[in-house]
């Protein structure tokens, strides 16, 4: 597998991640979905999966957490971060959780759709003292075993739409979405126009729809 980062950023991308779970629940007060659920929606996920060093190596936790809940709330303040020695649950799976995306290539949005934060928070009694690849082999699994849907049908039921009605609105035979809904057709190998109208519809992007955007 070809990774989108050197293995020489990892410990600064761990490093950066953990200190901004652990600054973003511990010190600005979110709940542990929440936090993860702003970290992907202000964009900093992708940045990470698609390994830039201005925010893998470039900013502290602090500075990420701070960015991020800027980016979600334009004016809410953000406390100053605490002393931490760095032995928090959430700033071990911050830590761990970065760790395994670089090593699975999956993004965070399908990680943690298979395994909340909150889940991965409650790993740590077990697993923060075993090698990581204890805790790697243990997500690897989950992930494997966790039902998968068609994103396509998991975004177009999310936005209240019937197959019949994104057909129409989209312009893709009805037929098509119902092969790639039941993974009879690879979505992922679809052409690129059917995409671009089936995301426009449903208010996604491209990679969004795609089962394996990573592969």
């Amino acid at each position: 597998m070809t990774r989108a980062y050197n293995e020489s950023y990892l410990s600064d991308a761990k490093d950066t991640l953990s200190q901004c779970f652990d600054h973003l629940i511990n010190d600005c007060g979110f709940e542990a979905d929440w936090a993860a659920t702003i970290f992907m929606s202000s964009g900093y996920a992708e940045q990470f999966e698609r390994g830039n060093p201005a925010v893998l190596s470039g900013m502290s936790g602090a500075e990420l957490a701070k960015a991020i809940v800027k980016k979600t709330y334009a004016s809410r303040a953000v406390p100053e971060l605490r002393y931490s020695d760095g032995l928090s649950p959430e700033y071990w799976a911050g830590w761990a959780l970065a760790q395994y995306q670089w090593r699975s290539g999956r993004r965070f949005k399908d990680i943690l759709s298979c395994v909340k934060l909150s889940d991965i928070i409650l790993m740590y009694p077990v697993y923060h003292e075993m090698d990581i690849t204890q805790f790697v082999n243990a997500m690897e699994e989950r992930c494997e075993e966790t039902p998968k849907e068609s994103k396509l049908k998991t975004l177009r039921e999310s936005r209240g739409l019937s197959q019949s009605e994104l057909a129409k609105e989209s312009g893709v035979n009805l037929r098509n979405i119902q092969m790639y809904e039941q993974r009879v057709n690879d979505i992922d190998k679809a052409q690129a126009q059917a995409l671009y109208k089936l995301a426009r519809v449903i208010g996604c992007s491209i990679e969004d729809l795609l089962d394996n955007p990573m592969k």
